[in-house]
């Protein structure tokens, strides 16, 4: 779901600045003041402050509104940036550059900075791998991940650039051909990739959330299992370490036999106005001078891009060697239906819908439309990447006065669509109707979980929570609390997304959340649709 967010940095009139790469400013004309809407992954927020100085020295005042990758390019492809944006702004521009729709709209780009996705492990796992010392590839990261030496959390290629280095990056290295890899390429590692995803024990849809995450369960504000590592872009990983929050520092991990490199290109839009090119002219002109590139080195961890600016110590190695990248959308989404279903460790998901008498009307039509959605209805780019997948659990358990009785269905891994048809049609059956309670179902979802949790850990499991209103039977939050400590520990560590829906009690669902690790989303604004996509990164 799109987040928007504006940075208001005024344009203050600043004598003596730099205009270009190059010159200074005539002292007696300040600059012109303009303002840029950019498209932008959500990871851009840490150059707020350093874009508060590119607007004194350049009179451009930025205008982010943030969202995920494949939403963004999608936006892109189906004319939605069209007068709206003049530039967009995301980790890379690989992926757009493969949907011809999208890639027509791209205009100029200017690469800003850069940061290469790598692993990043607790420095007792790196030294007891024998992994800090030395350069390894990624054929002997898959080894160790395989025989589930580490663990390591990673953001859903579907909804993050990270992720989607990652799977892009492993599979190129694992694939071995020197080119951009291929559904044949794909099939021959297999079970190289099965391996390397099966030690992953974290899921999430940003970069920002996953870190969070890792260092909550690092330091125990987390009922879920401590995790060895992080894949992630090297420029979070060292902020992580620079904060000094983790009980120890994360070891960097540069696969000797490559990595792929998010190189952040402001790229105005093709049907952007004069107006627009000469701000994005200045506006980066002002960003790639070296100062400003030894600034965003030293605020974000981001590698400068601009020959001559010095590395530093924090950016070892240099000499990084960069793998292809797929080059056509068939490739993309080759490798993405395969990290979906049949790399990763499957999903268990268990929705806990409020079906009460006040979800009459237009929000049980929601309900049905949010989930009916999930089952391959929506065909649009993203829509495709979040549906339920091959080798999932998925059950539904409707709720009003009490708990209903819980429908359990398990998509094949081949030939779903029969599974996936008979979710859509519980979905449509769903009448609202009767009270609300809330927590007597959510000891009811974990009550159901835990034989099946014990029967078979070895999945990705969670539990979405969304209702309209408040408590009205059954056990209230304060009794909720004051029980979740006899849950059984490792049903206790699964999260529960909650949604904020209609007139539900804000502080407890987030509350919930908070308690058990997972996240609370905001559909009070927008369509019921959009959140639950967006949790499927997390699940």
């Amino acid at each position: 779901m799109r987040k928007a967010l504006a940075f208001a940095l005024a344009a203050a009139l600043l004598a003596g600045c730099s205009t270009d790469a190059g010159g200074p400013a005539d002292p007696a004309r300040p600059p012109e003041p303009a303002v840029l809407r950019v498209l932008a992954g959500s990871e851009l927020a840490d150059m707020a402050p350093l874009l508060d100085e590119a607007a004194k020295a350049t009179g451009v005042t930025v205008e982010f509104t943030f969202t995920g990758t494949l939403e963004g390019v999608e936006t892109l492809a189906t004319g939605g940036a069209d007068g709206r944006y003049d530039a967009v702004w995301f980790s890379s521009n690989r992926y757009p550059a493969g949907v011809p729709e999208a890639a027509r709209r791209l205009g100029n780009q200017v690469k800003v900075m850069a940061s290469p996705v790598v692993l990043g492990l607790a420095e007792s796992t790196a030294r007891r791998l024998g992994w800090a010392d030395r350069r390894v590839g990624w054929g002997e990261i898959a080894e160790q991940a395989g025989r589930r030496a580490f663990t390591y959390g990673m953001t859903d290629p579907s909804a993050s650039n990270s992720g989607f280095s990652a799977l892009v990056g492993v599979a190129s290295a694992l694939a071995g051909a020197g080119r951009a890899v291929d559904a044949g390429q794909i099939a021959a590692v297999t079970p190289e990739l099965t391996a390397f995803f099966g030690a992953q024990a974290l899921s999430a849809g940003s970069s920002g959330w996953l870190s969070d995450a890792y260092q909550r369960r690092a330091t125990g504000q987390d009922p879920g299992p401590k995790i060895d590592g992080l894949v992630n872009y090297e420029s979070v990983l060292l902020s992580l370490n620079a904060a000094g929050g983790l009980p120890e520092p994360l070891t960097l991990i540069h696969p000797v036999d490559g990595v792929v490199t998010a190189d952040y290109p402001l790229t105005l839009l093709a049907g952007s106005g004069d107006a627009a090119r000469a701000a994005h002219q200045r506006l980066t002109d002002h960003l790639r001078t070296p100062e400003v590139q030894r600034r965003i080195a030293d605020t974000t961890h981001r590698r400068p891009v601009v020959p001559g600016v010095d590395l530093g110590t924090p950016f070892a190695p240099a000499d990084l060697v960069e793998l292809p990248f797929p080059a056509t959308r068939e490739a993309v989404d080759a490798l993405l239906s395969a990290y979906f279903n049949k790399l990763r460790r499957p999903s268990r998901t268990l929705y806990v819908v409020d079906v009460s008498g006040s979800m009459a009307g237009d929000r049980i039509a929601s309900l049905r439309s949010a989930l009916v959605g999930l089952t391959g209805a929506d065909d649009s780019l993203t829509g495709r990447f979040r549906q339920f997948r091959n080798r999932e659990e998925v059950t539904v358990l409707p709720f009003s006065s009490t708990p209903g009785a819980p429908e359990v269905f398990t998509v094949p891994e081949e030939h779903p669509e029969a599974v996936l048809a008979g979710i859509r049609r519980f979905a449509e059956g769903l009448e609202a109707d009767g009270g609300t309670a809330i927590y007597d179902s959510l000891d009811h979802a974990y009550r159901q979980l835990g034989p099946a949790v014990a029967a078979d850990p070895d999945r990705f499991h969670s539990i979405v929570l969304m209702t309209d209103g408040e408590n009205a039977n059954g056990k209230d939050f304060a009794a909720f609390r004051a029980s979740f400590g006899s849950v059984p520990a490792p049903v206790r560590q699964v999260p529960v997304f909650t949604v904020l829906f209609g007139e539900g009690s804000s502080a407890e669902l987030t509350e919930v959340a908070a308690m058990t690790g997972g996240k609370v989303f905001d559909a009070r604004r927008g369509p019921l649709a959009e959140v639950f996509q967006e949790i499927r990164g997390y699940q």
